[in-house]
């Protein structure tokens, strides 16, 4: 079985990224084939300075195998450096129907927050759509919020395969319900564009300073509280063991436990659970000779694979030179 995740290099990584995308990446080594890449052509939509979208790759990769991606298990590699993704992208682009692109959600979403959309967001679904399909993937985890673009490249992938014939994979999102919408310290989703992200690698004193900074109510200290609608808790049972979380749990609903309190031993969990990848991290960005290799490595290892598909393509629709 081959699983299928990428991650856009356009900031610091947050404990939504970890719980909604990494983590499933880490695991799905022991379920079957990852395939596993940085999509920086995504982030060009948003990331205009150069400078920024080289570095932000370069730690992405860096993070990514600090937090446990295997480059012998897994093909890890740079969305650019395999170019065969952007071919794909126009063929399907001509059979993307511009209704199917108005309704999705990361394009509207914008038009409603009045952000300039330019075509790389409207057609951003089908570059995801050639990244998926390009590797005949089977599986996909995603987020709640990114289902519709899985839906979509299946829609592309069937009206390509009834004209074609049966070049490719009809892939299924995977979403893990207890992590698909990861709250914000504010409350809303958790995101870069909200300015409300906990950085999984940010240094000990603003990692504090942002726990703390968590929205509460104004409930008492004596009082009870609802551990259901805190997001402190939120946070706090995703890190926890269950007994763990049932103990929080009891004294937020006992009363007599301060919000303040509560956050720091929240801090306390989540500091302690990233501390092995922090000392990882700190290794592998003293080889960057190791780093190099990884992604030359990947991207031939990719390119490979994308080929065989390609190659198919060309045939069915009648550009290859054969």
């Amino acid at each position: 079985m081959k699983i299928l995740s990428g991650i856009k290099p356009s900031g610091k990584l947050h404990i939504g990224n970890y719980l909604g995308m990494i983590k499933p990446m880490v695991q799905a080594q022991e379920r079957g084939r990852l395939f596993c890449f940085i999509a920086n052509l995504h982030s060009l939509t948003s990331v205009f300075d150069g400078n920024i979208m080289h570095d932000n790759t370069d730690e992405a990769l860096l993070d990514l195998l600090a937090l446990g991606i295997d480059p012998e298990r897994s093909v890890l590699w740079v969305q650019s450096d395999v170019p065969e993704v952007t071919e794909l992208t126009w063929y399907l682009n001509n059979l993307a129907p511009v209704g199917l692109l108005q309704r999705c959600h990361a394009y509207k979403d914008a038009v409603a927050r009045d952000i300039p959309a330019n075509n790389g967001l409207f057609s951003y679904p089908v570059l995801m759509a050639a990244d998926i399909l390009l590797y005949q993937s089977d599986l996909v985890p995603v987020g709640r919020d990114q289902k519709q673009h899985v839906e979509v490249t299946r829609d592309i992938a069937i009206r390509f395969n009834n004209i074609y014939g049966e070049i490719f994979t009809l892939p299924e999102a995977e979403i893990a319900e207890a992590v698909a919408a990861i709250p914000g310290l504010d409350g809303q989703k958790m995101s870069k564009s909200y300015d409300n992200t906990l950085e999984i690698f940010a240094d000990k004193k603003t990692f504090r300073k942002k726990i703390m900074g968590i929205k509460t109510d104004s409930t008492p200290v004596e009082e009870p509280k609802d551990p259901d609608t805190s997001i402190i808790y939120a946070y706090y049972k995703l890190f926890a063991t269950a007994q763990q979380a049932q103990d929080l749990s009891n004294r937020f609903r006992q009363g007599g436990m301060g919000y303040g309190d509560a956050k720091k031993e929240l801090f306390e969990l989540i500091w302690s659970h990233f501390e092995p990848f922090r000392e990882n991290r700190m290794r592998l960005a003293k080889d960057p000779v190791y780093l190099a290799e990884v992604r030359k490595t990947g991207a031939a290892k990719a390119r490979a694979v994308a080929n065989q598909t390609l190659d198919r393509v060309r045939t069915a629709i009648g550009t290859s030179g054969n």
